[in-house]
């Protein structure tokens, strides 16, 4: 195990950004979940290297890593598996399905029918699934990585509420800058193959062994009671505010402290301050809270009512 834990952890970006450019916020913020096991919904429009991404992490973990293309004819079993009969043995036996991975890519996850998507719900919370009575535990680690175009686009299916709640963070993947678009071009001329991430010289630099030690150290990250105080705050005010008609729950509310010491571990520090829970504020709340309809066909989002929040709660000093 290496020395420094944080070594095998900010070498990943350097590995990934072989392939991808332009994207280093929403890395940073798929590092940070991987190190306190949560899951991520990437949002953005097709084409915004969301795949690729997440592809090029996995080559960067020395992780069992799968692939699930949701789509809208997938079935639970599809997911998690099936008990099927085995005619040669005269016997039953459990066909493991896709979701029986460390990293699994479940993706363009809002293509497929609530019924597919619900079967994701026990593996997310409780790292298992229940299947014929029978329950079997998952890997560890267990991270989900889902991928969703807007849910304005046709032929989509919005995600419950209660399955958002499960997402550590909502990273919103926008445009490149046109000097990074650029850069993406001059890759593609010289021959980059974003289908064969390997030639691209992608390597394993961290292992399941790195990600429990970053782990530990960021559970002895401290968090000031002020500051713990400030994050309950801001998780309050989302239940107050007028413009929302559901706010963040409690499971919210640790979601944020987790992220914070993440975030904290990877800048170096040891302890969280009020600039870690501002930086993940709006990528672990923005799915957790509901609009009111009205508000929503007027133009206000989600992001533009939790920068009225954190303008207004008062910060800790």
């Amino acid at each position: 195990m290496n020395a420094d834990p944080r070594g095998p952890i900010l070498a990943l970006r350097e590995e990934v950004g072989k392939v991808v450019v332009g994207q280093d916020g929403t890395l940073s913020g798929l590092v940070a979940a991987l190190l306190v096991r949560g899951h991520v919904l990437l949002e953005g429009v097709p084409g915004t290297a969301k795949t690729l991404l997440v592809k090029a992490l996995a080559a960067a973990l020395d992780l069992d890593f799968k692939r699930l293309q949701f789509t809208p004819d997938l079935m639970p079993s599809d997911v998690v598996g099936q008990v099927i009969f085995d005619a040669p043995e005269g016997t039953f036996r459990f066909r493991q399905g896709p979701i029986f991975t460390n990293l699994l890519l479940a993706d363009e996850i809002n293509r497929t029918p609530p019924k597919a998507q619900s079967a994701l719900l026990e593996a997310m919370e409780e790292r298992q699934v229940s299947i014929e009575g029978s329950t079997r535990p998952l890997p560890e680690p267990f991270i989900v990585v889902a991928t969703q175009n807007p849910v304005e686009y046709e032929g989509t299916y919005p995600l419950p509420e209660a399955q958002l709640d499960r997402f550590l963070f909502k990273l919103v993947v926008g445009y490149p800058s046109a000097e990074q678009e650029q850069q993406v071009l001059r890759r593609h001329d010289e021959g980059l193959d974003p289908h064969d991430i390997a030639a691209a010289g992608v390597r394993a630099v961290a292992s399941a062994a790195d990600l429990a030690a970053a782990a530990a150290a960021i559970r002895d990250i401290r968090v000031d009671p002020a500051v713990q105080a400030y994050m309950v705050s801001l998780v309050r005010a989302t239940r107050e505010v007028p413009s929302l008609s559901l706010g963040v729950s409690p499971r919210g509310a640790t979601a944020l402290l987790h992220a914070a010491k993440a975030w904290a571990w990877l800048a170096g520090r040891p302890f969280v301050t009020p600039d870690e829970v501002k930086a993940v504020a709006k990528p672990t709340l923005r799915h957790r809270i509901l609009l009111r309809p009205e508000l929503e066909l007027e133009g206000a989002t989600p992001d533009g009512v939790l920068d009225g929040i954190l303008a207004s709660v008062p910060v800790p000093r």
